[in-house]
């Protein structure tokens, strides 16, 4: 099997997770997003997975990754579309660096990644991958095919199933709800709370007292702090 190079991009601490601003605090959501990112790491080594590359224009992101011994990519200034660019610009740099790899896109904000989610990666290693996200975007790309042009953004799912087709590269769509769980809202902190207690993620939710319960209104779970 050929070497699988993780990218996961990171825009900013700082600006991280604004729809959970009415929720969280600046310092709180940086910290969230820094839970995230350790329990995603941390998955991937499990399974022998290390080569990862955060990709990031953000200085305090780099510094971060450096620390937890990753390697790191700095992307140029875009005036649009700049995850995507910024994406291009990391699968060039493995390209040139990282031969003969694979390569698979995560985003930073799924901190119930499986180690069941990984193998299904490398048992259809030879295969394209894409797992889908709750709304529509993409939560998981895994290209073996490195002229693939990434697509993120709205409803960016159905984009990379039509760009797969046109290239005909055979598609593997992989339906996971560990891996549809992006953190965005408060309802999606209570999913994590549900199901992801034995992550980073988790603890620091529940050390800053969030909690969650059922909720007979019109959202499934009550989401609240203590």
């Amino acid at each position: 099997m050929r070497n699988i190079v993780v990218i996961i991009p990171v825009s900013s601490f700082i600006t991280s997770k604004t729809r959970l601003s009415p929720f969280l605090s600046v310092d709180e959501r940086s910290n969230l997003l820094r839970c995230m990112l350790k329990d995603i790491i941390e998955t991937l080594k499990s399974e022998d997975i290390s080569d990862i590359v955060i990709t990031s224009k953000d200085d305090d992101v780099l510094s971060y990754a450096k620390s937890l011994n990753l390697d790191v990519f700095k992307e140029s200034e875009h005036e649009c579309d700049f995850l995507n660019l910024a994406l291009l610009e990391t699968i060039e740099y493995i390209k040139q660096t990282k031969t003969d790899s694979q390569i698979l896109i995560l985003p930073a904000d799924i901190p119930l990644i499986s180690t069941e989610n990984i193998q299904y990666i490398k048992s259809h290693f030879k295969d394209f991958i894409i797992a889908p996200s709750r709304g529509g975007g993409t939560n998981l790309l895994y290209i073996s095919d490195h002229e693939f042009i990434p697509e993120f953004g709205e409803f960016s799912f159905f984009k990379h199933q039509i760009q797969a087709k046109k290239r005909e590269i055979p598609l593997n769509i992989y339906d996971s709800f560990f891996l549809s769980l992006d953190i965005n809202t408060p309802e999606d902190l209570g999913e994590l709370m549900l199901h992801g207690k034995m992550t980073q993620t988790y603890n620091y939710l529940d050390k800053i007292n969030i909690k969650v319960k059922n909720n007979h209104g019109k959202e499934r779970l009550n989401v609240y702090r203590k």
